[in-house]
């Protein structure tokens, strides 16, 4: 037992001793990185309006749910509320999990991967991407394969 404690102790304070040693680039960089970081947890998209309509617009050429155009929603419970309003062939709600991140999407924020499952419907398995960072937002489109109940 004794031997582990000190592998796990010996790896803290060198990563401990790495941290304090390594200076940040530019404090520049970091205030641009808490600013992001502000921008994502009030649920907004990292793009100015402008730009973000134009992202948009160019999204808009692509099927909705994939990376280049991910489903905008408002934070985790407005994914999860689209999420329940689709419905598979057979008219029941697919089942579904989040299956991770993956890194930036087209709007220039973290998107997410959904896999979703229709049991005796179909499509049978589909994957669903999700950029939640766009308060207020409700999509009334459902993704390719589904129907959609709107509110």
């Amino acid at each position: 037992m004794k031997p582990v404690l000190y592998s796990l102790s010996a790896a803290a304070i060198a990563l401990l001793v790495s941290a304090c040693t390594s200076q940040p680039a530019s404090q520049s960089s970091d205030a641009s990185d808490d600013e992001l970081m502000q921008t994502l947890l009030q649920g907004r998209s990292n793009a100015d309006q402008s730009a973000l309509e134009s992202r948009i617009q160019q999204a808009g050429t692509y099927p909705l749910g994939t990376r280049q155009n991910p489903v905008r929603t408002d934070m985790p419970r407005g994914q999860h509320a689209y999420l329940r309003r689709l419905r598979c062939s057979d008219g029941n709600a697919p089942t579904y999990r989040r299956a991770g991140s993956g890194g930036a999407g087209a709007y220039g924020s973290i998107i997410d991967i959904y896999e979703l499952n229709c049991e005796g419907g179909s499509p049978s398995e589909a994957t669903v991407i999700m950029d939640m960072y766009h308060r207020g937002y409700v999509e009334t489109e459902a993704v390719p394969g589904f129907t959609i109940v709107n509110p």
